[in-house]
């Protein structure tokens, strides 16, 4: 019988692993982005989105090869939920969250079909690899979009972009160039990734053992303690925001990484292992779609999230977290 301190311990390790290498993982791919002339709009919604989802893309994959289909779908689920509406609840809290046109029709829209088609494909609990084939194709087909009309919508909106707060939170000499520059960064972006890769393979191990301890289900413990390991680097990263007085670009952020969640990551799951969750699948899948809409209708019509509407996500991320566990 596993021992449950043990598990938990473990986990809290692997959530600051995660958390850690993702940051240098995506300091290091923005750096790498820059050289090659990427607008800093284009690195914030393909490399850093991609970077603050990776802890979600190693876990759901790793928990889909050993046949943890409620943890790998939980996983995905459950980080997207907590990246809406706790994340960008706690943000609201702190000012209200203004957001440009784009971000809230273009990505806006791309976030409502994204989890439409998730809970589309969901409907009989199962993932197959061609189910999860189309909807990377799906993400690929968006990313393509945003790379051709990236620096063209940067520049009618105006405002900052999701890598504005990435771009504020680099450390010094991140864009120094030179071989000493470029072995650097080539060696922070494996520690990254190494970093990633070992700690989300701990966390799915332990914390399947700590859902056998407990007597929870795979499904509940990847929809919350999971789920909001994985979310660690996307809160950094808004976090970070705050605190260089960029509140606005945190919202492109969490869109961008909640888009990759459900194509990318549950797809490329499905892809290397066929997904088979349990029926209570589905009553996460309808509290996500039901949370979409409303943080997308609160930005389409008003463009900017307010405190109220802000502690009210946050509030239901709680509830949320308590009727799950209880």
């Amino acid at each position: 019988m596993p021992d449950p301190i043990a598990s938990v311990v473990v986990i809290a390790v692997t959530v600051v692993g995660l958390a850690v290498g993702a940051r240098l993982f995506v300091d290091a791919a923005v750096r790498f982005a820059r050289r090659f002339g990427l607008s800093e709009f284009v690195i914030g919604l393909t490399v850093v989105g991609v970077g603050t989802s990776s802890p979600e893309l190693v876990v759901s994959t790793d928990a889909a090869l050993v046949g943890l289909g409620d943890l790998a779908v939980g996983n995905v689920v459950g980080s997207s939920v907590f990246n809406l509406a706790l994340i960008l609840g706690v943000l609201a809290l702190f000012a209200p969250v203004p957001v440009d046109r784009t971000t809230a029709g273009r990505d806006g829209a791309a976030l409502v079909l994204s989890t439409a088609i998730v809970a589309g494909v969901l409907l009989d609990a199962t993932v197959t690899r061609a189910e999860g084939a189309a909807m990377v194709a799906c993400l690929v087909a968006y990313t393509a979009y945003l790379l051709s009309t990236g620096d063209e919508v940067a520049s009618d909106s105006g405002g900052g972009t999701p890598s504005d707060a990435d771009a504020a939170a680099a450390p010094p000499g991140a864009l120094d160039h030179g071989p000493t520059s470029r072995i650097r960064t080539a060696a922070e972006l494996v520690a990254g990734l190494a970093l990633v890769l070992a700690s989300g393979h701990f966390l799915v191990e332990s914390a399947s053992a700590l859902a056998l301890a407990a007597g929870i289900s795979e499904l509940v413990v990847g929809e919350t303690i999971v789920a909001a390991g994985t979310s660690s680097p996307e809160l950094a990263v808004s976090l970070v925001a705050v605190r260089r007085g960029r509140v606005d670009v945190s919202v492109g952020n969490v869109i961008g990484s909640n888009v990759f969640n459900l194509l990318g990551v549950l797809g490329v799951a499905a892809v290397v292992r066929p997904l088979t969750a349990s029926p209570a699948v589905l009553s996460g899948v309808a509290w996500l779609a039901a949370i979409t809409t409303a943080a997308v209708a609160a930005l389409w019509t008003g463009r900017r999230l307010s405190r109220s509407e802000g502690g009210l996500l946050a509030l239901s991320e709680l509830f949320r977290w308590i009727n799950d566990l209880l």
